[in-house]
């Protein structure tokens, strides 16, 4: 970021949280918090070991210094400014999930945002409905970048080790699932995994169906790794495949060939929620702020109830700055969506509203352009 462009951003910052305060999380005395600043070396990018006592002196330090970054530990400490870990003496944390559009799809950033959106919604299902958390102890964040952060604040929770995290977070990425389980006919009701399991194997068969006899025939041979005369034989019977029961169906060899592959690991993979294991099963992790800016996108990481984020546009309710117009240096072509419009600009000078041209300054697509 060169200097011009540096000063335009932490200018649009610093207006931000001159009328702007943070709310300050629950137990803020017991939080860490760490900031990375616009002018962080790379020997020391983050300033973190910091505790306040109250909403003010937070609220003070914040406009102050003005950082990029802004994290609190979702651990509560006695100590929260010890500067090693052990002299912080944890007392608990809250449990935190994290989606990120990257580990989910690829492509602009518009559909990046509306497909995380979706595995957000279907996360907080599976919590509420199946693992029976209420919806008075769920705190839902955009991120103010590519995702969403949903920190449960349930107290039974919140003396849980790593490994009884390890456990939630596997239930709901469906890591570990056993399919004579998952298609047990004994066991009713059919809910949960056992019907998300049931439907990826049908929608698995209908796939195989669907493919071409050569292409279904390689699938088998290789990820399935059966013989090419019992794929023959399960081809030719596979048309009344897929409508037997869940159960009966592993009673078929090449069925059970068949959840034994990657490829339908996948698929059973992508029936639960795209959840970053590592941050939920981390107890002492640091995660961004409600109410700061990303200082990588310079929107805002917004903090929902679980009623309104399926009516939340983060291209629209995240952006913070207006429309006056500034002249940037384009650094390659772009188009993306933002404040309900479409833009699409060529590598060289543009003029811009301000909050598109923080957008791609604090990416890294784009410099102030001189005159601006």
């Amino acid at each position: 970021m060169k200097p011009a462009t540096l000063e335009f951003v932490k200018q649009r910052f610093t207006e931000y949280y001159q009328r702007q305060n943070l709310a300050a999380p629950s137990s803020l005395e017991q939080r860490e918090w760490g900031f990375v600043f616009f002018d962080a070396s790379a020997e020391v990018r983050m300033r973190r070991h910091m505790a306040f006592v109250d909403p003010q002196e937070l609220a003070a330090y914040v406009k102050n210094l003005v950082p990029a970054h802004v994290y609190y530990s979702t651990a509560y400490y006695q100590t929260p400014s010890a500067p090693t870990m052990n002299d912080k003496h944890w007392a608990g944390a809250d449990l935190i999930f994290d989606l990120d559009a990257d580990q989910i799809v690829r492509g602009p950033y518009a559909v990046m945002l509306a497909r995380v959106k979706e595995e957000t919604l279907k996360l907080v299902g599976m919590l509420v409905d199946e693992l029976g958390f209420s919806r008075n102890h769920i705190r839902i964040a955009f991120s103010g970048g590519r995702g969403y952060h949903i920190h449960v604040t349930d107290i039974a929770v919140r003396g849980w080790g790593s490994p009884e995290r390890r456990e939630i977070v596997d239930y709901v990425c469906g890591i570990g699932i056993d399919p004579a389980v998952m298609l047990d006919l004994t066991a009713a009701p059919r809910t949960g995994w056992r019907r998300r399991y049931a439907d990826a194997l049908r929608d698995h068969l209908l796939w195989l169906r669907g493919l071409d006899p050569a292409e279904a025939t390689a699938w088998l041979t290789g990820p399935a790794g059966i013989s090419k005369r019992a794929a023959a034989e399960f081809l030719a019977g596979l048309g009344a495949l897929p409508e037997k029961d869940p159960g009966d169906l592993l009673q078929d060899r090449v069925v059970r060939a068949i959840v034994a592959a990657p490829d339908f690991g996948s698929r059973v993979r992508d029936a639960g929620a795209r959840a970053d294991e590592p941050v939920t099963t981390d107890i002492k992790r640091l995660i961004r702020a409600p109410g700061s800016l990303h200082g990588g996108s310079g929107m805002r990481v917004v903090p929902l109830d679980i009623r309104d984020l399926a009516d939340f546009d983060p291209l629209v309710d995240a952006v913070v700055f207006g429309e006056r117009e500034v002249r940037v240096e384009m650094k390659a072509n772009f188009t993306t969506s933002l404040l309900g419009n479409t833009y699409t600009l060529k590598i060289g000078a543009a003029k811009v509203p301000e909050a598109l041209a923080v957008f791609l300054c604090c990416r890294n697509m784009a410099e102030i352009a001189g005159g601006a």
